[in-house]
């Protein structure tokens, strides 16, 4: 059996290979492949025991990276169910929604989230079994390695499952309304690894993930590749940038992925001037443009290689990707697709546009998903499903003459000033070349005489200064008139999402 059992597979060729380094746990955590795959069969026949666990159940997880996310998914993937991963940000009348969508069975929570879990259990919900990781728990919960220490070793599987069957919900950045949780199949995961090897890694590859794994950024960008490969991946529990510079030198990281506010924060930690980053061959940046004096100052001071890459949650998630060769030459590209991917910029009229002119991305692949779980989520995939099977993608693109693709903004994002169409990413990659800009985030804002007009958000260098007037002026010589915000805003901080992007709708609502 090999759909679903990737543990099981992955024990035959390398069982003592390092796969997993846990620096969240106290002690850490150093594991085999031989030991995972034993945790996963003990797990899922914990879960079979306790609950009935078997094919198409759903079982959630409420908790900060570790393991457990691991164990979890290597075990329901033996069942045939579902791991499902919630976003712990998340207020417990939220989950509560989602849980009655998805209807999970049972609830793995750490302690951090005790409070919400005591909530959601008074409340009344599908779960039946509730499993902590940590702490006492709520009254009648089990503990999850005490579960482990009573189950069997012996190994399981789904003889039944098929690579169409669904692996995993994951659920969106839920921009507006609650999030939808996509079906990702072990065809789409597949899928995803083969891009992924093609691209990416290599056999001795060793992976320090700051991704939160209720996100396919965390679960399935590289992690899962790396099982599949037999490499050695790090969990951090919270992305720390003191910590990440440390891991990445004592466990002599190849390769490391971020969002770019990320790769700022980590420019800020009092280790960078020091640190030793020499082991990486490349570094991943997704999620938003990666600036490119950022990228230039990383090459510059610590020989890094960047690739700048792009996917999502409903296809993919590994979909472009841009080689170090690149990074300067082709600034601000999301590369090229990856190998099993097909990709077209199209008009409102779904008509295919050419070299340069701008329009919807949209893509076709094995890699996509299964649309939204639930019938009531049916129409949201239809709307993203053309009848060809392309799916829309919402972003704004075009590609040059090469085929390297340019993500231009948003759908939502674009908003329109005296009839124009302004693109608040190419604003904020202008603000970027200023000195004193460490992050930004422009949105537009209603106007009377306009429609709407552009506000842009700024934090500074903590040891430089600039003022509106000053930035203002250096926007007026990179962008046309109209493009220039109407007012900036200075703050200490942005909005950050679990995963690391700037969240606009919060900027938007203070206006």
């Amino acid at each position: 059996m090999y759909i679903g059992d990737y543990l099981g597979r992955r024990t035959i060729y390398s069982p003592e290979a390092l796969a997993i380094i846990d620096v969240g746990k106290e002690p850490e955590l150093r594991l085999t492949y031989a030991q995972m795959n034993e945790r996963a069969n003990r797990l899922a026949n914990g879960l079979n025991a306790i609950a009935g666990i078997h094919q198409g159940d759903r079982v959630a997880i409420l908790a900060q990276d570790g393991v457990e996310h691991l164990d979890l998914l290597f075990a329901c993937g033996k069942l045939g169910a579902i791991h499902t991963a919630l976003n712990w940000r998340l207020h417990w009348r939220e989950l509560q929604q989602i849980f009655a969508d998805v209807t999970p069975i049972v609830l793995i929570y750490d302690d951090a989230f005790k409070d919400a879990v005591t909530e959601l259990a008074h409340a009344g919900t599908s779960v039946q079994h509730w499993i902590h990781l940590d702490g006492s728990g709520i009254p009648g919960s089990r503990g999850f390695n005490e579960l482990l220490a009573a189950a069997p070793t012996a190994p399981r599987t789904c003889e039944t499952l098929t690579e169409e069957d669904i692996a995993a919900i994951v659920f969106t950045g839920g921009t507006t309304g609650l999030p939808k949780g996509a079906r990702i199949s072990h065809r789409q995961m597949a899928w995803n690894c083969l891009n992924t090897v093609i691209h990416d890694l290599g056999r001795d590859d060793v992976y320090l993930n700051v991704f939160p794994m209720f996100h396919v950024g965390g679960l399935f960008v590289y992690t899962l590749p790396q099982v599949i490969l037999g490499g050695t991946t790090v969990l951090l529990k919270r992305f720390d940038p003191e910590r990440v510079l440390e891991l990445i030198q004592r466990e002599r990281a190849t390769v490391f992925a971020a969002v770019p506010a990320m790769y700022q924060m980590l420019t800020q930690a009092s280790a960078w001037p020091d640190a030793d980053l020499s082991s990486l061959r490349f570094c991943t940046s997704g999620g938003a443009p990666l600036p490119v004096p950022l990228v230039e100052q990383y090459t510059r001071e610590k020989g890094v290689r960047f690739k700048q890459g792009f996917g999502m949650t409903e296809f993919g998630p590994g979909l472009f990707a841009l080689s170090p060769e690149d990074a300067i030459r082709k600034a601000g590209s999301i590369g090229r697709p990856n190998f099993y991917v097909d990709a077209r910029i199209v008009d409102r009229d779904n008509r295919t546009l050419g070299v340069g002119e701008v329009g919807e991305l949209v893509l076709k692949g094995p890699s996509m998903a299964s649309g939204y779980f639930n019938i009531n989520n049916a129409p949201d995939w239809a709307k993203v499903m053309d009848a060809e099977g392309w799916f829309h993608t919402g972003d704004l693109a075009r590609y040059d003459e090469d085929w390297y693709f340019y993500i231009v903004d948003r759908l939502k994002d674009m908003f329109i000033s005296g009839g124009e169409n302004i693109y608040p990413a190419e604003i904020e990659a202008a603000l970027y070349r200023h000195p004193a800009v460490f992050q930004c985030a422009v949105v537009g804002i209603p106007d009377d005489q306009w429609g709407e007009v552009g506000k842009a958000f700024v934090v500074l260098k903590p040891e430089l200064t600039a003022t509106a007037e000053e930035l203002l002026a250096h926007l007026g010589e990179h962008l046309a008139r109209y493009k220039i915000p109407h007012q900036v805003e200075f703050v200490t901080a942005l909005p950050i999402s679990a995963a690391g992007k700037v969240v606009r709708r919060e900027l938007r609502k203070e206006q």
